[in-house]
């Protein structure tokens, strides 16, 4: 096996070229290059210096990864017969996928890889721009990253960079994060002569600024909450601002225990804005569930008991337990076969107990969630119809015991009948995967939405209900709901 040897050629022009660099290259037998895109290369070339290189390969495909791969792959060819140099912009460790790919390719023994010297773009660019890198920075690549990737509060370098449409996805990634105007930097050939810093902003990114191989995007880290409300980091700082000794006096008091019962409203009003299929609302409304999630956790942090962290990591490592299908090597034909696993996995972590079965299924919110649970868990153990026909026919007994409690019985019977018959509904609703409570919500919104167009009816006409039979209020009741169907 012959050896591929990686070198940099530097950030910018000829003269910031390292000699060490200079008279490796030029005494290099088979040198192969990138991009001829760099400066470098028209001097070397005016030297007398061949070199090959694989801009056609950019033209073959229409996106990056292939072409770093087919790269890859063809030196690993050509390294396999004779030693060759492949020569990259800047330094071959900084932002070089393909040098990645070699790396990789050399550590599973198909070449052998020596990393030689260049110049990084980042010390020119931090003197450029005149930052200092201590505070803390990303560097991103423009082509593959996305907007989970930014943090807003951070110096942003986006290399990669090279030409207007590749611009123009850094710019829309931007600004899912970003508002249109924020100003960012455009700097070309950092450190040589031919040196260019524009700023512009973020919207013009793609339409003012002339962008090619050795062009850097610099974004500024956000000074202001505003500028960041996009940001995670930005409502948790809000949160614990309101918690804080200078906060809020009413989120300062609040409790796990005070807090349960928004909690369960905001879910409500969220599930209601599903039903409305209101876009705009459900971001609202998620906004609400949210804030009590951060709430709750900042409680828990103030208390020294839990974080937000600790309820992420949770989350994130029970989700990649549970999905074995995904995450690891476990077939599944389809959703039954996901539910299937995801109760067995569940029944395996929680073990062996001698509690009964049902005690941690009561919801003090909800009787009908309670209802649900209790007869899911008892299924699960096997005590069940075996299909919803038993279901059914126990529902019209209950509801026969109940009306003949209704002619004959006390009230405490009737209650207790009655008790049973919405015991059964929610049992069919179980069947036929319905949620009671979701159903529930569902019919008292509809309830309102409808009684409120009686109620503006009889409004309009300057009466009141008294003066109104049933039959006429039934009447408006009906035109509220061909109002719907229209």
């Amino acid at each position: 096996m012959k050896t591929l040897t990686i070198i940099g050629l530097g950030a910018g022009d000829f003269n910031q070229l390292q000699m060490g660099v200079y008279r490796k290259l030029k005494n290099a037998k088979k040198l192969y290059v990138r991009t001829v895109d760099h400066p470098v290369l028209e001097e070397l070339a005016a030297e007398g210096v061949e070199f090959e290189s694989f801009d056609k390969v950019y033209e073959e495909h229409n996106s990056f990864q292939p072409v770093y791969k087919e790269i890859a792959d063809r030196l690993i060819e050509v390294a396999a017969v004779e030693d060759i140099m492949y020569a990259v912009p800047g330094h071959p460790l900084v932002a070089e996928q393909t040098v990645q790919l070699l790396i990789a390719a050399a550590d599973e023994g198909s070449v052998n890889v020596v990393i030689e010297g260049g110049q990084s773009f980042l010390d020119p660019i931090f003197g450029a721009l005149k930052i200092d890198p201590i505070e803390g920075f990303q560097l991103l690549d423009g082509t593959s990253f996305s907007m989970h990737d930014i943090n807003m509060r951070q110096h942003l370098l986006i290399a990669q960079v090279y030409d207007t449409f590749s611009a123009s996805e850094v710019k829309l990634t931007l600004m899912e994060k970003y508002d249109d105007e924020y100003p960012v930097t455009v700097v070309t050939a950092a450190g040589s002569a031919q040196e260019k810093i524009i700023t512009v902003p973020l919207y013009e990114l793609d339409q003012s600024v002339e962008v090619n191989n050795l062009t850097t995007v610099y974004v500024p880290p956000v000074r202001s909450q505003e500028a960041a409300l996009r940001d995670w980091t930005t409502l948790r700082q809000i949160i614990a601002t309101l918690r804080g000794p200078n906060g809020c006096p009413w989120d300062r008091k609040q409790t796990h225990e005070s807090l349960k019962k928004y909690l369960l409203e905001e879910a409500h009003e969220y599930l209601a804005a599903v039903d409305a299929e209101d876009d705009y609302a459900m971001i609202e409304e998620l906004g609400d569930v949210l804030l009590q999630v951060f709430l709750h956790a900042q409680i828990g942090e103030d208390q020294g008991y839990f974080t937000l962290e600790d309820v992420l990591a949770t989350l994130s490592e029970k989700m990649i337990r549970r999905h074995p299908h995904v995450f690891g090597d476990v077939a599944v034909e389809d959703a039954d076969g996901v539910v299937a696993n995801w109760e067995a996995i569940k029944a395996q972590e929680k073990g062996t107990s001698d509690k009964p079965l049902l005690k941690n299924e009561y919801r003090a919110s909800s009787a009908l969630q309670t209802s649900y649970n209790y007869q899911k868990l008892a299924a699960k153990v096997g005590f069940e119809w075996p299909d919803v026909e038993g279901a059914w026919e126990k529902f019209a007994e209950e509801w026969q015991e109940f009306r003949a409690e209704v002619k004959k019985g006390s009230s405490v019977s009737r209650l207790d009948e009655f008790g049973d018959v919405l015991f059964t509904l929610v049992n069919l609703a179980r069947f036929y995967k319905i949620s009671p409570e979701e159903a529930m919500l569902h019919a008292n919104e509809k309830f309102a939405r409808r009684f409120g167009y009686v109620e503006a009816q009889v409004k309009a006409s300057g009466k009141s209900f008294t003066d109104f039979t049933l039959e006429q209020l039934d009447a408006f009741w009906d035109e509220a709901k061909q109002l719907e169907k229209e």
